[in-house]
C-alpha cells in the first residue's frame, strides 16, 4: 500500500496523522506546503502528487479537514473524517464531538482519512516531508492573520488551561480564573455560552467549534460538561472540575472533582499556591 500524508510543521495533530498513516502499512510519503494557506490550491497539489496511491491521510485540524474535503470533492470520493482505527476497508470514527463511535466501510479504491484529534499518539517521526509549491494564481488564499492577545500563552500551547463556564457568572468573574492561570503559567479558556454572553472573546473558546486543547491540566470552573465542550478538552492529560452541582456532566469526564462554589474554591487554590511558594 502507498500512502500520502499531509502534514504541517510543528503541528501535533499532524504527528498524530502520521501515526494513523503508518498503521495502514506500506510505503509512506509526507507532503507539506510552502506559502500562504490556500485550501483549494493545496488540495489540487495533493491530488497531482497522489497518483497511484492507495490512501491520503490528513490531520484532524481545521486545515486538515478542509484540505482533505477539497481533495474528496476533486476526486469525487468519500472522506472519512475523525478516524480512530482502520481495518482494511472498515474503520471506526468519531461522530457528534466524540460522543458516538461509528463503524463504517469505505467503498473506494483510494481512501481519504483525517485522524481524530488525540486518538493517536503523536510520536516523533523521522519522516522527511516533501515541500509542494502549488500555483496560487486565482486561488483563494489567506493573506493576513490577526492574532488575539492571550497574555503570551496560547490555548493550543498552554500546559495548563483554566476555563470558565456559565457558573462564573459574569465577565468580571473571570478575574479569579485569570489570577489562577497566571500562578500556574497557563491560559484562560471558556465555554461557548460564555462567548455567546459576550464575557470572553471567541478566541478563548474551548470546544468543538472553538479550540481543541491538550494541556497537562485542564481546570473546568462552573462548566456543565456539554458534549461540544468535552470534544475540545478531552485531549487533556488530567481534568480538574469545580462545580457546585454534584450532578454536573463534567464530573463524569474529570480525573479530580471539587463540589463547591468556584468563587470560593478558586481563590483558595490561588492562596494556597502563594503560600507554598512563599509569595
Amino acid at each position: 500500500m502507498n500512502v500520502v500524508v499531509f502534514v504541517e510543521p510543528g503541528d501535533e495533530l499532524s504527528l498524530q496523522a502520521v501515526t494513523l498513516a503508518r498503521s495502514l502499512g506500506g510505503e509512506l510519503h509526507a507532503v507539506q506546503f510552502d506559502g500562504p494557506y490556500a485550501p483549494a490550491a493545496w488540495a489540487a497539489a495533493i491530488v497531482d502528487r497522489a497518483g497511484g496511491v492507495d490512501a491520503i491521510v490528513g490531520p484532524g485540524s481545521d486545515r486538515g479537514n478542509e484540505v482533505l474535503a477539497h481533495v474528496a470533492a476533486r476526486l469525487d470520493l468519500p472522506l472519512a473524517a475523525n478516524v480512530t482505527e482502520v481495518r482494511g476497508a472498515d474503520l471506526t470514527r468519531q461522530r457528534w464531538g466524540g460522543s458516538l463511535l461509528e463503524e463504517s466501510r469505505v467503498h473506494a479504491d483510494l481512501k481519504l482519512f483525517t485522524a481524530a484529534p488525540f486518538a493517536f499518539e503523536a510520536r516523533n517521526s523521522l519522516l522527511q516531508a516533501e515541500t509542494l509549491r502549488p500555483g496560487l494564481t486565482g486561488a483563494v488564499q489567506v493573506v493576513e492573520t490577526v492574532s488575539s492577545s492571550t497574555g503570551g500563552i496560547s490555548l493550543a500551547d498552554a500546559k495548563v488551561v483554566v476555563s470558565g463556564g456559565r457558573g462564573v457568572g459574569s465577565a468580571e468573574g473571570f478575574t479569579i480564573l485569570e489570577e489562577l492561570a497566571g500562578l500556574l503559567e497557563g491560559a484562560v479558556g471558556c465555554s461557548r455560552v460564555v462567548t455567546s454572553a459576550g464575557w470572553r472573546p471567541h478566541a478563548d473558546q474551548v470546544g468543538q467549534t472553538g479550540t481543541k486543547v491538550s494541556p497537562d491540566l485542564y481546570v473546568a470552573c462552573g462548566i456543565s460538561g456539554a458534549t461540544q465542550h468535552i470534544a475540545g478538552c478531552k485531549g487533556a492529560k488530567a481534568i480538574l472540575a469545580i462545580n457546585d452541582d454534584p450532578e454536573a456532566t463534567i464530573f463524569a469526564h474529570a480525573d479530580y472533582a471539587v463540589i463547591g462554589d468556584l468563587h470560593e474554591v478558586v481563590p483558595a487554590i490561588s492562596a494556597e499556591l502563594r503560600k507554598v511558594r512563599g509569595a
